[in-house]
């Protein structure tokens, strides 16, 4: 894959800066802020908005959490959004599960209103930056990061760089032809409520239990990651896959399948030499905003 038209954010990895950095992750109902100090949160919050408001009450919102962790010595605004997003001009278009904002000059916005420099980018950019940069990967150039959640999104560290692609759509593997519609409905969340007619929180508690319904939805779900694990391995060829998201903590349930599924990987050198592994840190999406400024 040639990266000479893409925009690209190098990585130090190791070499944390020690500018206090105001990181934001604006989920489809939860808004994570934190004031990042090098390789530390120094505060942080979380908490429920209403995705559904008018745009303003949303940008409104994002302002407010900002407020409530800013100190002297911060240096820098970076910003996760799960939408198309151009990095340059801070554009963020059509941003999933917040209908008012279609477009939406953030970072002109945020800018003018606390007077520091401020980034943005897609919030599984960001998912990535935290995993690569916060993480334990001193030896890794190549990770694909896949969160999934509310949908499913792709982030990519190749060659050390985080690569967006030109207009910051690389990634949205997604939203491939798979099954009667995409590749998202069958490894996210809405795999559970378009094909079993249940909230992904209710199966994972009902799975927990040791219910044989849901452990068999769950051995099903991980058949069908392994079709997206199977396009990011011949795309990307990685180092390392880090699984996130709110459906990752379900992890243990459908990882067996996923594996017995994998077998069937033309290339099993390439799988074998691939490390799969669940997040462990709730934190990196934010983290990832924050080095947005590395």
């Amino acid at each position: 894959m040639s990266t000479s038209n893409s925009h690209t954010t190098t990585i130090e990895k190791n070499n944390m800066a020690l500018n206090t950095i105001i990181g934001v992750d604006l989920g489809g109902t939860k808004l994570h802020v934190a004031r990042v100090q090098g390789q530390h949160i120094a505060s942080q919050s979380r908490q429920l908005y209403d995705a559904n408001a008018s745009a303003e009450v949303v940008l409104q919102t994002v302002i407010h959490g900002i407020e409530r962790h800013l100190s002297p010595d911060v240096k820098g605004i970076g910003i996760g959004v799960p939408s198309v997003v151009d990095p340059k001009r801070g554009i963020v278009y059509e941003v999933a599960n917040i209908p008012a904002w279609r477009e939406v000059h953030l970072k002109d916005k945020i800018e003018s209103h606390f007077n520091l420099p401020v980034k943005i980018n897609n919030d599984v950019n960001c998912f990535s930056l935290g995993e690569y940069h916060y993480g334990n990967w001193q030896d890794t150039q190549d990770m694909v990061c896949m969160s999934l959640g509310t949908g499913m999104g792709v982030g990519l560290i190749l060659a050390g760089k985080l690569y967006t692609g030109q207009t910051c759509g690389a990634g949205e593997l997604g939203e491939l032809q798979y099954g009667d519609s995409k590749l998202e409905n069958y490894c996210s969340g809405q795999f559970f409520s378009r094909y079993h007619g249940s909230d992904g929180s209710d199966v994972f508690n009902r799975a927990s239990q040791g219910d044989a319904a849901a452990l068999a939805i769950y051995r099903t779900f991980g058949e069908h990651l392994a079709q997206a694990l199977s396009t990011v391995l011949l795309a990307y060829n990685p180092q390392v896959v880090v699984i996130g998201g709110s459906v990752s903590s379900a992890y243990p349930f459908f990882l067996d399948s996923l594996n017995e599924a994998m077998k069937k990987f033309p290339f099993q050198s390439m799988w074998k030499a691939t490390r799969v592994v669940q997040s462990q840190n709730l934190n990196t999406p934010v983290l990832g905003a924050a080095a947005l400024f590395q």
